[in-house]
């Protein structure tokens, strides 16, 4: 048993690897800048204003970026083409970076790009410097609309017409007085040189295009200091005083699952605020699931074809039929409201407003069952139909084996005969559905605890889903894969602990 057990142990190492591998891959490709959603708008709408708050929101999103790692490789090596340079990384946006990934993978010299990209830095930088009055208003405005789309587009036409519109910017001509005269002036023309270096820039990306390098492959190595290890492993220390005030993160394995982009709060203690109504919801569902299926299972596989058995399990199949948010609407519209005459229940949340703060144990127990009751409800009935469709297959195949004959024969009570000789014996279905019961304690349900408000586990998820709330949403999904595979270990080892039969040792001779 205890090689079993190492054995599988040593299965999760690179099931768990690449798991979360996958689940890093997709941190990577979801839509968004990170740092922008921490920003709550990002840096781009601040650049209408002057000079020192253009670089002051550009040193917050590169704090901000360096605090949460994005300015790290993403993984322990990437395997790409020799256009790609080792060093794409360092530009903090998200945005900018993928454009610049798009013009390699068109004209495969780096070099070149990087010059056209740091031309168009060169310039914006080189706007705030301007003052705005009536004369340079709408030129700055069109040469600054145009330089930010520069940031985003890849594509040969829309880059020379944004080109072209910064040359127009530049060379705007407007009417004013100097000197008592009215004149035709060009407040721009000083940005003509840095408007000229990046039409220059971007012609020599194309006349010096090295497509070739593209059918290249070439392998980058990071080492341990990139993304994926300090999201997993954390950058400080395990062992001993942590010296380096930037190394703060602990990692994935030892209960740092990052900040909420939200509110920067630790991701950690959202989900402890609702792991803690999903398990009781789920706890409760599932006992009262197993209670009352278990018993009808074993009574329709004894009284097979019987009337008993036709009747239940119709009523069974037809509450498995009816959808949960269904009926979960219907019981908000006709017992939680005083319409109908039967305002019986709750209609959301998980306790009353009102209840005095001085209450005692029972009466916070009874004002939580009392506004759980319909949830649980919603939760459970589905449930029956399938585990006691599960029970009383495993029944139906045990009581037709020889030795529950035989312990009929001897006289036993049937009592005896089924709970204690062919129960324990038909459990091998029921186990196999209990190791889904670990990730679901973590996972929730999304629908219900939405419908009824309740704080938990689902509603996080869809929240973070709705709001782009990465860190949550990555973090629920890693823990329901380790939890599932804590799930099948458990169930394998109770196949054994139920069924002698199965053995987890080689059988010698």
């Amino acid at each position: 048993m205890f090689r079993y057990v190492l054995k599988r142990l040593l299965i999760f190492i690179p099931t768990l690897f690449v798991i979360s591998v996958f689940t890093f891959a997709l941190s990577k490709v979801a839509p968004g800048d990170p740092v922008e959603l921490r920003l709550a708008g990002g840096m781009q709408s601040q650049s209408g204003g002057q000079l020192a708050e253009k670089l002051a929101g550009e040193r917050a999103y590169i704090e901000l970026s360096e605090k949460m790692g994005l300015n790290l490789p993403a993984f322990y090596f990437s395997i790409t083409s020799a256009a790609y340079p080792d060093t794409l990384y360092k530009i903090h946006r998200k945005g900018e970076r993928e454009t610049l990934s798009r013009l390699i993978d068109r004209y495969g010299n780096w070099q070149q790009i990087s010059d056209y990209y740091h031309s168009i830095k060169t310039l914006e930088y080189a706007l705030f410097n301007i003052p705005r009055d009536s004369t340079t208003f709408e030129g700055l405005r069109l040469i600054r609309e145009s330089a930010n789309e520069l940031y985003r587009q890849y594509d040969d036409a829309a880059i020379m017409r944004l080109i072209a519109r910064i040359d127009s910017g530049v060379n705007i001509q407007v009417q004013a007085k100097q000197d008592s005269i009215i004149r035709i002036i060009r407040p721009l023309a000083s940005l003509q040189p840095l408007a000229g270096k990046i039409a220059e820039n971007y012609a020599l990306v194309k006349s010096k295009a090295t497509p070739a390098k593209k059918y290249i492959p070439t392998i980058h190595f990071y080492g341990l200091k990139n993304q994926y290890h300090r999201w997993l492993f954390g950058d400080a220390p395990w062992f001993g005083e942590n010296t380096n005030p930037a190394a703060t993160r602990k990692g994935f394995f030892r209960g740092d699952f990052g900040e909420s982009y939200l509110d920067g709060r630790p991701v950690s203690s959202i989900l402890i605020e609702a792991v803690k109504w999903t398990m009781l919801l789920n706890i409760i569902s599932v006992l009262l699931a197993y209670l009352i299926a278990i018993p009808i299972g074993v009574e329709t596989a004894v009284k097979k074809d019987s009337l008993f058995d036709r009747v239940a399990t119709t009523l069974l199949f037809i509450l498995y039929s009816l959808p949960s948010f269904w009926i979960a609407t219907m019981l908000i519209v006709f017992l939680t409201t005083p319409e109908y005459g039967m305002d019986f229940f709750p209609t959301y949340g998980t306790g009353s407003v009102n209840l005095p703060e001085d209450a005692s144990f029972m009466a916070r127990v009874w004002d939580t069952a009392y506004h759980l009751t319909l949830p649980v409800f919603c939760l459970t009935y589905g449930s029956f139909a399938y585990i006691s469709r599960q029970m009383r297959g495993g029944m139906l195949n045990v009581i037709r084996q020889d030795y529950i004959r035989t312990a009929q024969a001897k006289g036993l009570s049937r009592t005896i005969v089924i709970w204690k000789h062919a129960f324990k014996n038909s459990l091998l279905p029921i186990i196999t559905m209990f190791a889904s019961l670990f990730p679901l304690m973590i996972s929730g349900s999304v629908i219900l605890e939405v419908i009824f408000a309740i704080p938990g586990m689902g509603r996080v998820a869809y929240e973070s889903v709705v709001a782009r709330n990465y860190p949550v949403l990555y973090t629920v999904f890693m823990l329901s894969a380790i939890l599932t595979m804590a799930g099948i270990l458990v169930a394998d080892l109770l196949y054994a602990a139920v069924d002698p039969r199965i053995s987890f040792s080689k059988k010698k001779g």
